[in-house]
């Protein structure tokens, strides 16, 4: 593993409060600096997220983005099902029915000990999913976050710096913030940027470093656009365990990517049998593999894709 890399898992996995988040930025800003870039900070949007930008949105033929915010520590998995939107649901809906059964009990419980108005019992209810809620996006922060998403600002960094300084003109590289909140920092980015959100083909690092099948999730645009899925398949290419697919046929995968009308998804994945390929461990703490061989294979497949342009 490369000494940025090994650097950002040892001192910067965790970047949840905004202390966290800028000593991140100026360290990530340090070492794009030293490599020749000029980044930039943006602020804006809601929540005034904060992306990290080096090179320019606006003549890049290519942008490659990653989120570098990280989730709160959660007692289940974020299961993320691409390929399989009924299981996907299912384990949606489940969530949700643990969350109500929850609410129920808390509500049962005040009703037995304190014999409340019924208002004060809806009360109740509506306290406990707020706080449900409120964990999910703003509880303790996960320490463990190698797949969501330091792997995907590993696979961000660690092609800026390879990259050839001839080719560095025709690519933008751009760090989310905020993307657990809701796609806010890719949100606030496309509003600053129209010509990007439409013309741009965005590339979205999300959860590369857990999985030996890297898949490519394109937006309907994207799909329509066969000399860019053959692009890409040309330049992305498995070796040894490891596999890429451009998915052609149904898949989704919720992530920054979706903001773009030319966005690729891109994650790894493993694969059972009857779920099929499938995302587990994130937003845990057993959120702790980074396969290097994930990374480099996506930094190599960048270069290539950039000499074909």
């Amino acid at each position: 593993m490369t000494p940025v890399t090994k650097k950002l898992l040892a001192d910067f996995q965790i970047r949840k409060t905004k202390q966290q988040k800028a000593s991140f930025r100026a360290w990530l800003c340090d070492e794009l600096g030293r490599a020749g870039y000029a980044p930039q900070v943006e602020t804006g949007g809601l929540l005034n997220s904060s992306n990290v930008v080096a090179g320019d949105p606006e003549k890049a033929q290519v942008l490659l983005a990653a989120h570098y915010d990280t989730c709160a520590v959660l007692p289940f998995p974020n299961f993320i099902t691409p390929r399989n939107f009924l299981v996907y649901l299912l384990f949606q809906l489940l969530i949700c029915a643990l969350f109500l059964l929850i609410a129920i009990a808390t509500e049962v419980a005040v009703l037995l000990a304190f014999d409340p108005p019924l208002w004060g019992a809806l009360l109740a209810i509506y306290a406990v999913l707020g706080f449900c809620i409120w964990w999910m996006l703003a509880g303790k922060a996960n320490k463990h976050t190698a797949n969501d998403n330091t792997s995907g600002v590993a696979a961000l960094l660690e092609t800026a710096l390879a990259l050839p300084e001839e080719l560095r003109g025709k690519v933008c590289f751009v760090f989310f913030d905020n993307e657990e909140k809701g796609l806010l920092g890719s949100a606030a980015f496309a509003a600053r940027h129209p010509a990007a959100k439409r013309e741009a083909l965005v590339l979205n690092f999300d959860c590369v470093g857990d999985g030996d099948f890297l898949q490519f999730f394109p937006r309907k645009a994207v799909k329509g656009e066969e000399e860019t899925l053959r692009r890409l398949e040309v330049a992305f290419t498995g070796r040894g365990e490891k596999t890429v697919e451009i998915v052609r046929s149904f898949g989704f995968y919720p992530s920054d990517q979706a903001v773009f009308r030319r966005g690729v998804g891109v994650c790894a994945l493993k694969k059972k049998p009857l779920i099929g390929y499938y995302m587990g461990r994130i937003h845990t703490n057993r959120d702790t593999v980074l396969e290097e061989e994930n990374v480099l294979l996506l930094r190599d497949g960048v270069v290539r894709l950039l000499r074909d342009l």
